[in-house]
């Protein structure tokens, strides 16, 4: 059995909380169903354990550490927080983490009633995110840029899943995010994976925000297309009007990333139908939904 094959168990996540963490021991104990490159247990009540899986390198859980106990104290929605290190040893080879555990429901479970409210506690969030990040800050390897350096992943999408109805409108949107200006900007705090499972709701609203593994410092469009993927019809327009900082060529390029993030869910939902590993199945019409969203543009 290789590293990335060792099953988690919690029996295991209680051994390696004696080892290193004793104090934490004697709280339950509970999987939290989701999850691909790091898989997530309840501890307790308020806690959770992040442990290392499929991700070959620790890189995002070593940066969460790093960041977020910087970005949270001025973030105005709850997101995880690190309270303990687990460090890789004999019995684990990887990293694990002891987080706060953010209550709620994730979106691509739940939903969100309260349309109006959910725009502006997400202009919120990302008006209070979206500042200059410091020079140290992390830079994205494979998101962050601008539409134009995407076309490749664009392209593979597209022709596993766009529709042919569809097909040239969703063209269309991505070939004028690609006309679009560039982010002339400082480069500003990015959560980077703003996507269903990635949020959590209660109350028919935002509650949380989790996954900060691909956070990085460069252009903000990469969150603002959360308009279209993450809040219900007819929001998006209200949702830019609160956040009051993107200019025409933002929008242009946010709304085709937006349609590539739609095309992603959809892809990752026919894996699922498929049977193929990391496949989710609910995660297709959530995908085609919004796609539907981009393409009215409201």
């Amino acid at each position: 059995m290789t590293d990335t094959e060792i099953e988690i168990t919690p029996d295991l996540v209680r051994d390696l909380l004696r080892e290193q963490h004793p104090d934490l021991a004697g709280l339950a104990v509970r999987e939290v169903a989701g999850g691909w490159g790091n898989q997530m247990w309840r501890l307790g009540n308020e806690l959770a354990v992040r442990m290392q899986r499929m991700d070959p390198t620790p890189e995002l859980q070593l940066k969460e550490r790093r960041w977020l106990p910087v970005l949270a104290p001025r973030l105005p929605l709850p997101v995880p927080t690190p309270v303990r290190f687990g460090e890789p040893s004999e019995r684990f080879p990887k990293h694990w983490t002891v987080m706060t555990w953010v209550p709620g429901e994730p979106l691509d479970h739940g939903s969100i009633s309260r349309g109006n409210h959910a725009a502006d506690t997400l202009a919120g969030f990302l008006r209070a995110l979206h500042v200059e990040a410091p020079a140290e800050a992390p830079v994205a390897t494979d998101r962050g840029g601008h539409p134009e350096n995407c076309t490749e992943g664009f392209e593979l999408l597209f022709e596993a899943v766009a529709p042919d109805d569809i097909a040239a409108d969703i063209r269309a949107v991505w070939d004028d995010a690609v006309a679009a200006g560039a982010w002339e900007g400082p480069r500003v705090w990015v959560h980077g994976d703003l996507h269903p499972a990635n949020v959590v709701v209660s109350d028919g609203t935002l509650s949380g925000i989790v996954d900060f593994g691909d956070m990085f410092a460069g252009d903000p469009a990469w969150d603002l297309a959360a308009a279209w993927v993450l809040l219900p019809a007819g929001t998006a327009s209200r949702f830019f009007g609160r956040y009051a900082r993107a200019d025409e060529a933002a929008l242009r390029r946010a709304r085709g990333l937006a349609a590539l993030k739609s095309l992603f869910l959809m892809l990752m939902g026919q894996n699922g139908d498929r049977g193929l590993p990391g496949g989710k199945r609910h995660w297709g019409p959530v995908g085609r939904a919004a796609l539907d969203r981009v393409l009215k543009g409201a």
